[in-house]
């Protein structure tokens, strides 16, 4: 028998027709999940209006949504390891898309927060998989850019929110949100079912001897040759069948990294969600700005959302990415404050918000990109979906402080000033886990420089 080595075909093999599919459906499954995660934020005093009520009463639909994803990050994302990631993303795609779909007929605020709860089980683990997918499927010195390619649908996914809250909200009501919502994870479906290839590393590491695998490298370069008793492994470091474990990413050396990325998750979602769920309501509540026009601006500043993850993806290739994130977030830290300082209907407030959008979503996709370099194929989902569960229970409180703001009539400068402590935190934590860790644990043949 032969050895292959399957990381070293992904680092050599020039990006074919296959990967590009691959990425371009991720692109959208992260789109599905930036939309729908932020879509409640940008329509919640409609809703609520809708159903007779203000906006604060929309408080259990946003806290069931977040219990729904700490529910699916710790339970959907370790089934990847599992049973593999295609097939899990078809299933959270099917069930997105049906809850999104049913959550137009609710008949009370209750009903849409139990609808939400069910759906957040399924969106929760939509990013992490199709990030642990592509980081498996790409070169690595070409790694962290490709992932935040796809991290950039995440991004155009929430601006499109505000398409939704600036231009159809009026016309067609906020249900035309939720249809939006629901279509699109079925337009992924195809791709997922007839393109999207299994990841090659999780194969190999968990059977050395599975003949998909030479499938699948047909499909990427169909000039190889195989001699058909290959034995397919990892870094030329033999066939070592071992399976994920759920302690695996505290074992290792391992613990005091993976303590740190939970804490540094925890404090970016809950601004995330904080602000992503808040902030229209803050500015019509605290400052008297329409829902309309504020989702105008913030269209215009999501295209810092789009091009934050791809620099600092990009940043993260060529620096030590802990510090990298710890200056995003420190520069986060001071734009927040400037939201609530800079007057609205100025020029200035627009860059703010940009400045905003770039460093929020360049922060977090970095995140997200760290973990995918921290931890080995067999162990990457969960990996990857526990951080984002530990900060989804963390992200609890999120809904109930901002409604807590909101019914206490805060200035918007004082809340902003609270968000801002967030961000500040988690540049702390980027520190002193590049201050402890020269090196992380290895998850690739050459670990990297934190």
């Amino acid at each position: 028998m032969t050895e292959f080595d399957v990381e070293e075909f992904i680092d050599r093999t020039p990006f074919g027709a296959t990967q590009y599919i691959t990425v371009f459906a991720c692109v959208l499954i992260c789109f599905i999940d930036g939309f729908d995660l932020v879509l409640l934020g940008k329509i919640a005093p409609a809703i609520a209006a809708d159903f007779g009520e203000v906006s604060a009463a929309m408080t259990p639909v946003f806290v069931y949504q977040q219990i729904g994803l700490a529910i699916g990050a710790f339970v959907i994302s370790p089934l990847a390891d599992r049973m593999g990631r295609r097939l899990m993303l078809i299933i959270c795609c099917f069930f997105l898309s049906v809850t999104m779909l049913a959550s137009i007929y609710v008949q009370s605020l209750q009903m849409l927060a139990v609808m939400r709860g069910i759906g957040g089980i399924f969106m929760a683990a939509c990013l992490p998989i199709a990030m642990t997918l592509i980081s498996e499927l790409t070169p690595k010195n070409r790694r962290s850019t490709l992932v935040a390619l796809i991290l950039g649908g995440y991004s155009i996914g929430s601006a499109a929110t505000a398409f939704v809250a600036a231009w159809l909200l009026d016309d067609y009501g906020w249900e035309s949100g939720f249809i939006i919502g629901g279509i699109v994870p079925l337009v992924c479906l195809p791709l997922l079912i007839f393109v999207v290839p299994e990841s090659l590393k999780l194969r190999a590491e968990r059977n050395p001897h599975d003949a998909r695998i030479a499938q699948t490298l047909r499909r990427i370069d169909r000039n190889l040759t195989l001699r058909g008793d290959e034995v397919f492994v990892l870094g030329g470091t033999g066939a070592q069948v071992r399976k994920a474990k759920l302690n695996d990413v505290f074992s290792d050396g391992r613990l005091m990294t993976t303590m740190l990325l939970w804490a540094a998750y925890t404090l970016s979602v809950v601004l995330t969600v904080l602000l992503g769920t808040w902030l229209p309501s803050f500015f019509q509540e605290m400052a008297g700005i329409p829902i309309q026009q504020f989702a105008l601006v913030a269209l215009i500043g999501y295209f810092g959302g789009v091009t934050g993850p791809l620099v600092i993806g990009w940043l993260m290739d060529r620096m030590r990415p802990a510090l990298l994130l710890a200056g995003a977030y420190l520069l986060l830290t001071i734009c927040i404050n400037m939201l609530a300082w800079v007057p609205f209907h100025s020029f200035a407030f627009i860059l703010v918000v940009i400045s905003w959008a770039f460093f929020q979503s360049g922060g977090q996709g970095g995140l997200k990109l760290l973990a995918t370099h921290l931890y080995p194929p067999r162990m990457r989902s969960t990996a990857l979906g526990w951080a984002s569960g530990a900060s989804r229970v963390g992200a609890i409180v999120a809904p109930i402080a901002g409604g807590f703001a909101l019914a206490q009539q805060y200035s918007l400068q004082f809340t902003m000033a609270m968000a801002a402590v967030l961000p500040l935190g988690v540049a702390v934590l980027m520190f002193v886990l590049a201050t402890v860790s020269e090196e992380g644990p290895a998850a690739d043949a050459e670990p990297s420089r934190l």
